[in-house]
C-alpha cells in the first residue's frame, strides 16, 4: 500500500498538525507501508518564513520519503499557500491513497481533482477551525465564509472518509450544512518528550525566572487569548510579588500586541517571552517546573500541548471550547473557564496558586490517567483499518 500524506508543513517546522503527520507517517512506514509526505519548504506561515536555504532533510526510516515542494501564497489577507507541481508529482508517483491534512487548504482541492480524474481515493483529516478562530481580519473571514458556503462541500463530500479528533469538531463541521462522508473520530496521540535535565531548575536558570511561574506554550497568535492571559496574570502579580508569566512560542502575529500590553500594565520584569524552544528536554523541564499551565484560547481542535503539560504532572487552566473539554476533566486534571476571560483566569490563578494539594492531585491524575489514553500506535491502528476499508471498496 503506497500512501501519500499531504500537509502544508512538516517538521522541523513546528506545530501540532506537523507533529501529527510525522508521528503517523513514521509508524506507518515501520509497519511496512510505503509512505510519501508531500509538503512545502515552509517553516511557518505568519510571518512567511521558509526553511533555511541550506536545510538538509533529516534521515527517515525505511519506507518513508519526504518531498518538499516550492510554495507560494497570495498577499495579505488573501494568504493561501499553493504547492508548485503537486498534481504532476502525484501523477508521476501514483500512490494508492491520499491522506489530506487540514480543511480548506489548496492541497485538499488538488487531492479531489486527482481523485476525480484518476480515481485514487482520499481521506481528509480536518484539523478544523471555525471562522471566528482563524487568523486575520474581516476580509479573511469573509473569504473563509465564501469557501464554507460555495467550495467546501464537494471537496469534503468526495472524501472517502472525514477524520476528526473530537465530537465537537464533527459538530462544528456539520454546522456548515453540507453533506459529509462517513466520519471517523480518531483522537491524536501523545509524543513523550525527552527526559528533562536532572537540574530541577534547568528551565528557570536558562530563562532567568526567579520565582514560581504560569506557563503558556504555543504560537503567539490572535486566537490564543494572550491579552486576556496577561490581564489575568496582572491580578496574580499584585497578590504575589514573586510570580512570573512565561510565554513560549514563535510569533504568530500577536507578539507586538502582547509586549505592548505587558508594558502598559507595568509587568515588563515579570513576563518572559522566550521565543520557540527547540530543545524538547528543556521544554519538558518548563512544563515540569511550572506551577500552572494556561491555555485560554478562543478555540482548539484538540490541544496536544495540554497532554504535554499533564505528562509532567502540571495541572492546566484552559478554555471550555473545541475539543478541550473532551481532554480535560474539570476539577480532576484542570480548570475549564470561558475563552479569553481575564476575570475567570484571575480567579482560577488565585484559587490554585497556593493550593499545593489540589495542584498535585490534579497533576497526578492527568499524568497517570489522562495521558495514557492517547497513544500514537492506537491512532495508526485506526488509520490502517480506514485505509484498508477504503481501498477494499
Amino acid at each position: 500500500m503506497a500512501i501519500a500524506q499531504l500537509s502544508t508543513r512538516y517538521p522541523p517546522a513546528p506545530g501540532g498538525v506537523e507533529r501529527h503527520v510525522q508521528e503517523i507517517s513514521v509508524r506507518l512506514a515501520r509497519r511496512g507501508r510505503a509512505v510519501t509526505v508531500y509538503t512545502s519548504r515552509l517553516k511557518r506561515e505568519f510571518p512567511w518564513e521558509p526553511l533555511p536555504a541550506n536545510f538538509v532533510e533529516p534521515p527517515t526510516p525505511p519506507g518513508l520519503t519526504v518531498q518538499r515542494l516550492p510554495a507560494w501564497t497570495l498577499p495579505g489577507e488573501l494568504h493561501y499557500p499553493f504547492f508548485r507541481g503537486l498534481y504532476r508529482r502525484l501523477q508521476t508517483d501514483r500512490p494508492d491513497l491520499l491522506h489530506v491534512h487540514t480543511y480548506g487548504t489548496n492541497h485538499a482541492a488538488v487531492a479531489r481533482r486527482y481523485h476525480r480524474q484518476v480515481g485514487v481515493p482520499y481521506v481528509l483529516t480536518a484539523h478544523y477551525h471555525p471562522i471566528w478562530s482563524i487568523y486575520g481580519g474581516r476580509l479573511r473571514h469573509g473569504i473563509r465564509r465564501f469557501y464554507d458556503r460555495r467550495l467546501a462541500a464537494p471537496i469534503v463530500g468526495d472524501a472517502a472518509r472525514l477524520i476528526v479528533q473530537t465530537q465537537e469538531e464533527e459538530r462544528l463541521i456539520r454546522a456548515n450544512g453540507f453533506p459529509l462522508p462517513r466520519v471517523e473520530v480518531i483522537p491524536p496521540g501523545y509524543t513523550p518528550a525527552p527526559a528533562p535535565p536532572a537540574d530541577p531548575e534547568a528551565f528557570r536558570r536558562t530563562f532567568q525566572i526567579n520565582g514560581p511561574f504560569v506557563l503558556f506554550v504555543g504560537r503567539l497568535a490572535s486566537n490564543k487569548g494572550l491579552i486576556a492571559l496577561v490581564d489575568g496574570f496582572a491580578d496574580l502579580a499584585r497578590h504575589d510579588a514573586s510570580a512570573y508569566l512565561v510565554l513560549v512560542g514563535a510569533d504568530g502575529g500577536e507578539q507586538a500586541r502582547v509586549e505592548q500590553r505587558v508594558r502598559d500594565l507595568g509587568l515588563a520584569g515579570r513576563v518572559r517571552l522566550t521565543g520557540f524552544v527547540q530543545d524538547e528536554g528543556l521544554l519538558a523541564a518548563g512544563f515540569r517546573e511550572a506551577r500552572l499551565f494556561a491555555l485560554p484560547s478562543q478555540y482548539e481542535a484538540f490541544g496536544l500541548v495540554l497532554l504535554e503539560a499533564l505528562a509532567q504532572g502540571t495541572p492546566v487552566i484552559a478554555s471550555r471550547v473545541g475539543g478541550i473539554p473532551e481532554v480535560i476533566e474539570d476539577g480532576r486534571s484542570g480548570r475549564l473557564i470561558p475563552p479569553e476571560d481575564a476575570v475567570a483566569l484571575a480567579g482560577a490563578f488565585r484559587d490554585l496558586w497556593e493550593d499545593d494539594a489540589v495542584r498535585q492531585r490534579w497533576g497526578a491524575y492527568g499524568r497517570d490517567v489522562v495521558v495514557p489514553r492517547y497513544q500514537w500506535d492506537r491512532v495508526v491502528d485506526r488509520l490502517d483499518a480506514v485505509y484498508s476499508e477504503v481501498l477494499a471498496r
